[in-house]
């Protein structure tokens, strides 16, 4: 069984959450029946390849899945205490942005190229905070300076600044509310590898002055091991394994984990090759049956195709969905050294 938690140590408790997308000629099972815990303080890393499902899980917590074709078909999500998939929009409007905010992916598209980059953030501001225009101007420029940018620079646009610069403005707005919950879902993809480093540690470093839980959104595993706690590694709609960062990394237990890190450049053996995962992942309108990860897996027999795997608790931390260890003499070959 997971540890036991005291409720207020808990900011965010997703439950049996499932979410499809009707299309005129498929039903999408985007994301099937995950659980996640994310504690005060604490960050969690949710990782994959593209197309697990991970984006959805951070739109599903904002309760921003597109009416016109998602639904939510399922489970629960509460937010400090609130069940926000029973909440209306305008409630919901209250919740975000204070409550929880979320860092999305492309800082090039995420700004409103028309208004100023100051006038951006102090419209949170202006909603959840009550404050004048000039209030929330002044505190748009000081939101400015703690991610780096000097404060009279919120008169510019977004298109003035470099990709780095609009990342950090992208986060001042998403902390300028002081959020319980940020999500940032793959925050550091546009960039170059220098502007990366400096964008995490200042997400960092924020995350300790303000006093927030974090989900980091990812596909690198790198970034998992600088600035996360727990790790929730997901593929094909399902939470394959979970347990903090020295679990995860340090004992690893699922297939599809073993292979995320076989294909990871060696930096101490650069004669060893790379070990890619065969094929691709499912098309989540075809999903295959049992164990999503089968097709691909090397360890699969013919049970692993038969049932959708359960989760099997290995510590009171650390859990596997993976069917092959009804054997108990069963173990994956990744040694860590």
């Amino acid at each position: 069984m997971s540890e036991i938690m005291k409720n207020d140590d808990i900011v965010l408790q997703v439950e049996d959450l499932r979410v499809e997308y009707h299309t005129d000629e498929s039903l999408v099972k985007a994301v099937n029946g995950i659980d996640l815990t994310v504690r005060r303080n604490q960050t969690l890393g949710l990782v994959g390849e593209t197309g697990a499902g991970k984006t959805t899980t951070a739109l599903s917590i904002m309760n921003l899945i597109p009416d016109q074709v998602g639904v939510i078909a399922g489970g629960s999500i509460t937010l400090e205490g609130k069940k926000t998939l029973e909440m209306s929009d305008e409630e919901m409007n209250h919740i975000r942005g204070k409550d929880v905010a979320m860092i999305f992916q492309d800082p090039m598209t995420a700004l409103n190229p028309v208004t100023t980059v100051g006038d951006q953030i102090a419209e949170a501001l202006r909603i959840h905070e009550g404050l004048d225009k000039k209030a929330a101007a002044e505190k748009a420029g000081k939101m400015l300076e703690v991610v780096g940018i000097p404060a009279e620079r919120a008169n510019e646009y977004p298109h003035q600044f470099s990709g780095g610069m609009k990342q950090r403005v992208v986060i001042a707005i998403g902390l300028s509310c002081n959020p319980h919950l940020l999500i940032a879902d793959e925050p550091t993809t546009a960039l170059d590898v220098t502007i990366q480093a400096q964008v995490l540690e200042i997400m960092q470093e924020l995350k300790e002055k303000f006093q927030m839980s974090m989900i980091m959104i990812t596909h690198d595993l790198g970034i998992v091991a600088e600035i996360c706690d727990e790790v929730s590694v997901m593929y094909a709609g399902r939470i394959v394994e979970h347990g903090t960062l020295e679990d995860v990394f340090e004992h690893t237990k699922h297939p599809y984990t073993e292979g995320l890190f076989n294909s990871l450049p060696d930096i101490n053996d650069r004669s060893r090759k790379l070990t890619p995962i065969p094929g691709l992942m499912p098309d989540p309108a075809n999903l295959p049956q049992g164990c999503a990860f089968a097709p691909r897996c090397r360890y699969a027999t013919e049970e692993c195709t038969k049932a959708v795997p359960e989760k099997r608790w290995i510590s009171d931390t650390h859990y596997v969905a993976c069917s092959a260890y009804d054997d108990p003499a069963f173990h994956i070959e990744r040694k860590v050294d």
